[in-house]
């Protein structure tokens, strides 16, 4: 049985060993959020393109008013969208707003707060040095320079940067067919009203749910009974996606035929086993050369084990870089013991008090409990080294995404 982080750093080995050739399409911008580039962009000319006031005041020359109190000049007024056709001579000033381009002959804004106006005069009560309160054209990016790499996946920020260097238009790599395939005689349709020892089919629309926010396709396959021959076709039926997460039947009972049947197809088996509670069974291979995971069955395991490990997988497979779970940290709210070899992950919530952060486990009764997972915002994260843990005591969370 592998750690936690080897696990992971064979995920990524085996990902990196195997062919990777995402195809492309160009989407027009407003249509391109939570894609991967595909493409490295530059900038087009200098950002900003011309040195910018970053406060309300006067542009003036710094040399003139190094000696206070300063009276000066005013010459007129800039505004941003506008510029100031003349040069600031001796002893002159102008009027400026923030984002408006400085003056020639300016190399500094007095801030509005320190100038008292009169007229056409402005004594200036406070000391300006050359640059203060001006970003240099050039500063941000000069024309021509790289400003977005290849793989990075677009937010909001990355769409605004895109706009302000006119890419109207851009080359994103398509996101990945991800095919989902619950199993198990228990596993009920979420139309059919279950028996009292059924349950209905959660794991795979909850899957899909994580499939989709990660930047992959969900393709639901009907649900796999715990019988060679069905569940053969439909995990055949699933390699034609990109990746293959199947739900439950990965453990080792009496019933469980999802390693056979893989090996059966011929599969390599990288990880049988990881060192983590919730989510011990899990299964990652490559069959068909295909990526795929057993993910077990309950569904806070399965939930946890999509984002450690298929969350990252579908990034690479969506032409991004392999992106492992970053942990955050938050004090601990009560004292936490634990006497397992393991790296566990338990259901919790984070929230600020007196300006720290703070995290309580929520009251959830295993690894099937649905409703304590709907009231965590996060997941505590406690470390094998980890045996006794005091209140106040800095512990690692994963934020719970979507």
């Amino acid at each position: 049985m592998l750690s936690f982080q080897a696990a992971l750093a064979t995920i990524e080995q085996k990902l990196l060993e195997s062919k990777r050739d995402p195809p492309t399409e160009i989407l027009p911008l407003d249509q391109a959020r939570g894609r991967v580039l595909a493409e490295d962009v530059v900038a087009d000319r200098d950002y900003p393109p011309f040195p910018r006031a970053t406060r309300d005041g006067f542009a003036v020359r710094a040399a003139n008013v190094a000696a206070i109190p300063a009276t000066l000049t005013c010459r007129g007024e800039v505004r941003a969208g506008e510029h100031f056709s003349g040069v600031l001579g001796p002893g002159e000033c102008v009027a400026i707003m923030t984002g408006a381009p400085l003056p020639a002959g300016a190399d500094a804004v007095v801030m509005l707060e320190y100038v008292q106006a009169a007229g056409s005069l402005v004594r200036v009560e406070r000391a300006v040095v050359a640059r203060e309160n001006v970003v240099e054209r050039g500063s941000e990016a000069s024309a021509g320079a790289l400003v977005l790499r290849r793989r990075r996946r677009l937010g909001a920020g990355e769409i605004g940067l895109l706009a302000s260097v006119g890419k109207s238009q851009i080359h994103v790599y398509r996101p990945p067919q991800v095919a989902i395939l619950p199993t198990g005689d228990e596993v009920v349709p979420l139309e059919r009203r279950p028996e009292w020892f059924q349950v209905r089919n959660s794991n795979a629309f909850a899957l899909a749910a994580q499939v989709a926010e990660a930047g992959g396709i969900p393709q639901r396959l009907p649900i796999a009974p715990d019988e060679k021959i069905a569940l053969r076709r439909l995990i055949e039926e699933g390699f034609d996606s990109d990746l293959l997460l199947v739900s439950g039947g990965v453990s080792k009972g009496k019933y469980d035929h999802v390693r056979h049947v893989l090996e059966e197809l011929g599969a390599e088996f990288h990880v049988q086993g990881v060192a983590i509670r919730p989510g011990k069974p899990l299964v990652f291979g490559q069959a068909k050369e295909k990526p795929f995971f057993g993910l077990p069955g309950n569904p806070v395991s399965t939930y946890v084990t999509f984002e450690l490990f298929a969350r990252p997988t579908i990034a690479w497979l969506g032409g991004a870089e392999f992106e492992p779970p970053i942990f955050l940290r938050a004090r601990l709210g009560q004292p936490f013991r634990q006497k397992l070899d393991l790296t566990v992950f338990t259901p919790a919530r984070v929230e600020v008090r007196q300006g720290e952060p703070f995290v309580d486990v929520v009251g959830w009764l295993g690894s099937g409990d649905l409703v304590g997972l709907a009231v965590a915002n996060c997941f505590l994260v406690i470390h094998p080294e980890q045996t006794d843990l005091a209140a106040g005591d800095w512990v690692d969370v994963l934020p719970r995404r979507g």
